[in-house]
């Protein structure tokens, strides 16, 4: 990889015809899609991990939160708008591959926490790591794909996430039932370590991979210039926020909404290995297959029926087609999400857990296609910043939190968990609904404007 590579040429920002060969950007949406699948492996296999980091680290649910969410997004308010505005105007790849590097080393490295402090740390780096890859992936692959091509190509990189999560739950089961021999082929290396940290410390080899990969990835021309004003590598962010304050109308709706949404989503996942532990008795590496195989299949048929949902709206004339999906996605989804966890079956609540997934899965794709449309190139990367910001503090740290906070604080028992996953689904379903419809107006205005983009 040319680290020392000049960034591209606004002055030859590309025109609506100069799109990158079909072959270099599939190719780069296929090693982005690996490269988030790897990202979010560790995800999984966190929720196997619970009861074991619990016990050595002395935790409590809320703690466990505490280490993996809250560590995870604490460093995007320092680091997502920096690294962002390196995205809008550097070599995109370039900072990809070195969020990859740095998130692995971090991973490895919460492999050897023996304390709070000390794992919160690691987690904290893995986020750092990961805050560089969202917003310089959306702009090329914004940049390698028409507009009318985006949802589905954003399904695809979507099921990248998926299956990280659920490969994560199922090596982490694997894992899990080799973690006595794991550990002692580890220890001339490393010492005495708990079967937990040999775990972590095997996740963090596929990104060390792909970091070289990265070198092979074509960086695109930048095309979404608003007419009027020559294209510039970088605004002063001030201009980003003048713009974001004039969209507020479209963008806070559409941030908070994708983020309530994703509380539904990562709570109950994050959650369902201990709510069949502790209230069916399963044991953990059991439901881990049956929840990893589960993932692998609804999943990507969500997000590519969403996707193609989206642009079937559009085909019909609907500007709003992309958070049209999101808002019937989110209706559906919340009456599932409060019931699935109160069934008397595990293998019923297993198979609501997967049609919640399936259903929240639909509006992904169309939902990360609306930001990248409605955002010019400059700003996109910035934007995009900001709104996993949001949608990691409110889904991913707030998620599987407030599901504690719940369970330690409302009912005081752990084996309640199944009334806190309900009773945090039936309050922010609605609040998701209601700020998804009431943005799908302006949004449809700004999707007619960026129309007149170059």
């Amino acid at each position: 990889m040319d680290a020392h590579a000049p960034p591209p040429d606004p002055a030859q920002a590309s025109s609506s015809g100069d799109w990158p060969s079909a072959s270099r950007a599939w190719y780069a949406l296929v090693v982005l899609s690996i490269a988030l699948m790897v990202a979010t492996i560790d995800r999984g296999i966190l929720t196997l991990l619970v009861a074991p980091i619990k016990s050595d680290l002395g935790l409590s649910d809320t703690q466990f939160t505490v280490l993996h969410g809250w560590a995870f997004v604490s460093v995007y308010a320092l680091l997502g708008l920096p690294i962002a505005r390196l995205a809008d105007r550097g070599s995109r790849r370039l900072i990809i591959a070195v969020g990859i590097l740095f998130w692995s080393v971090m991973t490895a490295l919460g492999g050897f926490a023996t304390s709070f402090g000390q794992f919160f740390a690691a987690r904290a780096g893995v986020g750092a790591g990961e805050s560089a890859f969202a917003p310089a992936t959306y702009s090329i692959l914004t940049d390698s794909f028409p507009p009318a091509q985006l949802p589905r190509a954003f399904a695809i990189l979507s099921i990248g996430f998926s299956y990280g999560t659920s490969f994560g739950v199922l090596l982490g089961a694997g894992l899990l039932l080799i973690a006595g021999d794991l550990v002692r082929g580890l220890q001339p290396l490393f010492g005495t370590l708990a079967p937990w940290q040999g775990v972590l410390l095997l996740c963090a080899i596929p990104g060390l991979v792909l970091t070289l990969v990265m070198a092979t990835v074509h960086e695109p021309r930048r095309r979404g210039f608003m007419p009027g004003a020559a294209p510039t590598a970088a605004v002063p962010v001030r201009q980003v926020i003048a713009f974001f304050n004039e969209n507020r109308a479209t963008y806070l709706p559409m941030f908070i909404a994708m983020g309530i949404k994703a509380m539904l989503s990562f709570g109950s996942g994050f959650w369902i290995p201990e709510l069949l532990r502790r209230t069916f008795g399963w044991p953990v590496v059991k439901t881990a297959l049956i929840q990893g195989t589960l993932g692998l299949i609804v999943a990507p048929f969500g997000l590519m029926l969403g996707s193609l949902l989206a642009e079937r709206f559009a085909r019909r004339g609907h500007d709003d087609a992309n958070l049209r999906v999101l808002q019937i996605a989110t209706i559906v989804a919340t009456p599932v999400a409060v019931g699935f966890p109160l069934l008397s079956d595990p293998r019923l609540v297993m198979a609501g857990w997967a049609l919640n997934t399936f259903i929240i899965s639909l509006g992904i794709a169309p939902a990360n296609a609306a930001l990248q449309m409605i955002t010019p190139n400059p700003m996109r990367g910035q934007i995009r910043a900001a709104y996993q910001f949001v949608f990691n503090v409110i889904g991913f740290g707030a998620g599987s939190f407030c599901i504690a906070l719940f369970t330690d604080y409302v009912f005081r028992d752990e084996s309640a968990l199944r009334y806190s996953l309900a009773a945090v689904a039936v309050i922010i379903g609605p609040v998701a609904a209601l700020l998804t419809w009431y943005g799908m107006k302006p949004y449809a205005a700004c999707v007619v404007r960026s129309r007149a983009w170059i």
